[in-house]
């Protein structure tokens, strides 16, 4: 059982960890915007980037996802051309994972694209139009008479 000073201690630092802890998020999630892809995509990345390869089970269950979940999100790497997957030679039952030279590439550049104090973005976004009435967002808004 922990001391008071212990739990006085935890109180007192929840509030700054939990700032730091969203702060981190903030920033993954800038990082994974600029590279056009989901916080998963982003956390599979890293671990491809971390090591030479891994098996498309191993990435599953440190992701916490399905079998089909795993292939989803390979093929969004895939297509993105940031991940390579082949059958193992031995065992043709297993698919190894491969990160690709993009994926360093951007994965290193993407940083720089984010600025760290604000978890922002540095790079402009695109506007984005209604296919509907061909205007940005704010233009398509109702306005009440």
């Amino acid at each position: 059982m922990p001391s008071d000073d212990a739990r006085r201690a935890g109180w007192e630092l929840g509030p700054d960890d939990q700032a730091y802890q969203a702060a981190v998020h903030d920033f993954d999630a800038a990082v994974a915007a600029v590279l056009g892809i989901n916080l998963t995509d982003l956390r599979c990345l890293e671990i491809l980037l971390q090591q030479d390869s891994a098996l498309a089970g191993h990435l599953g269950a440190a992701l916490g996802l399905t079998t089909g979940s795993v292939t989803a999100m390979l093929d969004r790497l895939e297509a993105l051309g940031f991940a390579t997957r082949t059958r193992d030679t031995t065992d043709r039952r297993k698919v190894i994972v491969r990160a690709t030279p993009r994926a360093t590439q951007r994965g290193s550049s993407s940083h720089d694209d984010v600025d760290p104090a604000t978890g922002a973005s540095k790079r402009p976004r695109p506007t984005r139009i209604s296919a509907t009435t061909g205007l940005p967002p704010a233009s398509t808004t109702r306005t009440s008479r």
